[in-house]
């Protein structure tokens, strides 16, 4: 596969990483020669400076001989002409990054045939999307859903009273029996550990837990957690953000406050939305905070456009006793920093915007990626062929690259968490969990 990005901002940089950590060819275009040489430094790919939406840049960058066109930049007009623009092989797909709400409403919808746009991504949307599935789990800081969301892959901080700490994976795993659950990985003192049988939980370990919808209260008891309901959330900030999670929050019949410091975006929000009790006021003011009942809310999200409102109204949610803590935060520097100061999860736009759009472009084996904020790995769905080397073959006995582990296997409509015993055959579909310096290696043992 071939691939043109428009698009070196942090979206785009995301985009290259995985799609060259997967041995595609990529090029990434740009006007800001300082965000090419970032990009160039760190990445395997190659770049080009100039507009995307040019018919001649894109032609420098390979456009014609591409069969991905991906246009990321902040501007909604520069991705759709880009798209406009873009000339390639017969079946080339062009995704563009369009945050614009008018373009998804009836009216202004977009026509393939006219603006030559395969699929549209809208940042804010998916943020709002990966935030409600964060709250729909409780305690995990990171979810991904596979198998048509017949199983998640949940991170979760093993509590200091959890039923694991001190034991081997080989001892939990004989106390699972065949309950659907698997510790695929556990991130420890800023390091990921794929683990085997020998490895032993910690008090304070973030684990990465694969499980099946029935199984995840299983999963949420091994780490010292219990499921809730979740019935009340209040909401800071009213960007676009706030808006679409407050009109999905609705859709599920969870009653939602907005607090929104600024009296005519509150009255417009207001208007827009039927059941939210929209309140103006300022989310890090401790004393409304509590007057408004923070303390008793199943969650708390922040989703002002400022980060440092939404880490510091975060802290004084935590502190007054909101039960899960939702934060947003732009800068990718600021994702992993969340946990570490005692906020539950950060989410990033931008993070979901580049996860949404890879899994829109996936070819070959490959039909899903999720990524995490906090880990250096991701998981990999992949269509097992008949030419796969590990067709056949007990999982214990296949020689894996060092990192990676066969998180799930689908068969049909069975999920199975798999066993050492466990053999993969052709038309399953195997959720592999690995190290990002193992995935080319691992990619290759699943051929399409």
């Amino acid at each position: 596969m071939s691939v043109v990005i428009v698009g070196a901002g942090e979206v785009g940089f995301h985009v290259a990483e995985r799609l060259s950590n997967e041995g595609r060819q990529v090029v990434v275009v740009d006007t800001q020669p300082e965000r090419l040489d970032y990009v160039q430094s760190h990445l395997d790919v190659g770049v080009v400076e100039g507009n995307g939406a040019s018919p001649a840049v894109l032609e420098r960058a390979g456009i014609s001989g591409a069969t991905l066109f991906v246009a990321v930049t902040s501007v909604d007009e520069v991705n759709l002409v880009g798209c406009m623009a873009a000339r390639g092989k017969p079946g080339l797909v062009r995704v563009a990054r369009v945050s614009n709400p008018d373009f998804y409403t009836e009216a202004g919808r977009l026509r393939p045939e006219r603006f030559a746009v395969d699929v549209m991504i809208n940042p804010e949307r998916e943020l709002a999307l990966d935030t409600l599935q964060l709250l729909q789990s409780t305690a995990a800081t990171d979810v991904a859903a596979f198998a048509d969301g017949k199983l998640q892959l949940i991170s979760l901080q093993v509590a200091d009273d959890a039923p694991i700490i001190n034991r081997s994976l080989a001892q939990v795993t004989a106390e699972l029996g065949q309950d659907p659950v698997l510790i695929a990985a556990i991130e420890r003192d800023g390091e990921t550990l794929v683990p085997d049988g020998s490895t032993v939980v910690r008090a304070g370990d973030q684990v990465y837990v694969v499980a099946t919808n029935e199984a995840v209260d299983r999963a949420l008891e091994l780490t010292g957690h219990h499921h809730t309901e979740l019935t009340r959330v209040m909401i800071a900030g009213g960007s676009v953000e706030a808006f679409y999670l407050a009109q999905l929050l609705e859709e599920h019949k969870v009653h939602t406050t907005m607090l929104v410091d600024d009296r005519p975006r509150a009255q417009e929000l207001a208007e827009k939305l039927h059941k939210a009790l929209i309140l103006t006021g300022d989310a890090t003011d401790i004393e409304l905070m509590e007057v408004e009942g923070v303390g008793d809310m199943d969650a708390f999200v922040a989703l002002t456009d400022e980060d440092q409102t939404n880490i510091l109204s975060s802290l004084v949610a935590k502190h007054s006793g909101a039960r899960q803590v939702v934060t947003l935060v732009n800068k990718f520097e600021y994702v992993s920093l969340a946990r570490r100061i005692g906020l539950d999860a950060a989410v990033s736009p931008r993070l979901s915007a580049a996860n949404a759009i890879l899994r829109q472009v996936r070819s070959g084996s490959v039909t899903r990626v999720a990524t995490f904020k906090d880990t250096d790995a991701e998981a990999i769905s992949f269509t097992v062929s008949s030419a796969s080397p590990v067709v056949g073959t007990p999982l214990k006995n296949v020689d894996f690259p060092d990192g990676t582990i066969v998180a799930a296997i689908v068969r049909g409509e069975t999920v199975i968490v798999p066993r050492g015993g466990d053999q993969l055959q052709t038309g399953d579909t195997a959720i592999v969990f690995t190290l990002r310096n193992a995935v080319e290696p691992v990619t290759k043992l699943f051929p399409s």
